[in-house]
């Protein structure tokens, strides 16, 4: 029987935060919880750096620090170390948006794969991740995904795209390094589809080394899974799904009104949690076919896949499953798991100060937008400063 009041344990939740780094989250969750204050903070941080004001270090000690890892794979080691003495594992995120070169796609690919040679080296480190649009342009995805024929020029950059996928699927399986592919926009998706498709034909025979990302507020993706098993029953390859619900939800509709096409996204937050809840019920009972890495910060979501696990007796420690979760937020979830023994994961950005911005502002828009996630984080906060206080007297 699972116990559901198993995430109110705040102090197996911040067993790792001192007294000054709650307070210092307080602070954070308080800021990002107030709409103008995140407006006003984004729009004076981008002119700050963009000015080349001295705002590094202030950044770095606060929000910084709090939601990312470090400025370089090195600099993460203190946070992956402190976090697998809990038995947290970590996802390394190269969080550095908006690249349009060929020499940015070059150096991203040389990133991941030193990422996944550095992963070779510690048992902290199980898994690696990268976006499609890391490694070529938005536009060629989406003209293949409209089936539109490319020019010579393109082609070769799109052979080019498949190389670097190729490069880091063929480097990973020769590490036993897991692989997540990131989800994107809906109208560049199947051409990545299509890409992560064939590696998983190449990488996934034995064992699972590619996986792919269901966005499940996209009402079509269940079908779309329960389409790929069956090629991968017929071809002998297995499946690789990190699901989650979904990052683009605002611009998904905002398009589809713009086009007059209907929209992909599930009409509310009930459809979706459904679809979410039913292609995690098809996974765990098709687990010799499809290995999952659960990536949500929704406490229902991570009871039912407990209980799904008891039912079905799946261990804890199958390598076919993993639970995620972004550094800095839901520790509550994260840190209880991972005492329970079950495969766990925190996501880790790391980047320069001034590149990793973009990722910091749209991670503090979407707080403030998802309903009731910054008020848990600061009731949970409220209650482990509250026990901690009590404890001292």
């Amino acid at each position: 029987m699972i116990d559901r009041s198993l995430f109110e344990n705040t102090g197996t939740a911040f067993t790792l935060k001192s007294d000054s780094e709650l307070e210092r989250a307080y602070f954070l969750f308080k800021m990002i919880s107030s709409e103008p204050l995140v407006r006003i903070g984004t729009v004076a941080t981008n002119f700050a750096l963009k000015a080349h004001l001295p705002v590094e270090k202030l950044i770095r000690a606060t929000v910084f620090d709090h939601f990312c890892g470090g400025v370089s794979e090195e600099d993460c080691l203190p946070v992956i170390d402190r976090l697998y003495t809990k038995g947290v594992s970590s996802v390394l995120d190269y969080s550095v948006e908006g690249k349009a070169e060929e020499n940015q796609f070059d150096n991203a690919l040389e990133k991941i794969l030193k990422i996944i040679n550095f992963c070779d080296e510690r048992e902290a480190m199980p898994i690696v991740v990268f976006k499609p649009t890391g490694f070529g342009r938005f536009f060629l995805y989406q003209k293949k995904t409209e089936g539109v024929a490319f020019t010579a020029e393109e082609q070769a950059e799109w052979e080019r795209i498949v190389d670097r996928f190729d490069q880091v699927c063929k480097l990973a399986k020769a590490k036993d390094v897991e692989v997540l592919i990131d989800g994107e926009e809906s109208w560049m998706q199947d051409a990545a589809d299509d890409l992560v498709e064939e590696m998983m034909r190449r990488y996934n025979k034995d064992v699972t080394i590619v996986y792919n990302t269901l966005q499940l507020y996209r009402w079509d993706r269940f079908d779309y899974l329960k389409g790929l098993h069956e090629r991968a029953k017929k071809e002998g390859f297995k499946i690789g799904m990190k699901v989650v619900r979904g990052a683009y939800m605002e611009k998904e509709r905002e398009r589809a009104l713009e086009k007059g096409y209907d929209s992909p996204i599930c009409e509310n937050k009930k459809v979706t949690d459904d679809n979410f809840n039913g292609t995690l019920n098809y996974i765990f009972n098709h687990l010799n076919d499809i290995s999952v890495f659960i990536g949500t910060h929704n406490e229902a979501s991570c009871y039912l896949a407990m209980e799904l696990m008891e039912s079905l007796k799946i261990s804890k420690q199958d390598n076919n499953v993993w639970f995620g979760q972004l550094y800095g937020m839901s520790d509550h979830i994260s840190f209880n798991l991972a005492a329970q023994g079950y495969n766990v994961a925190k996501y880790i950005p790391f980047g320069p100060v001034k590149d990793v911005m973009p990722y910091l502002i749209r991670r503090a828009e979407e707080n403030t937008s998802v309903s009731g996630q910054t008020s848990r984080e600061l009731n949970l906060l409220k209650t482990e400063k509250r026990r901690r206080k009590a404890t001292q007297n």
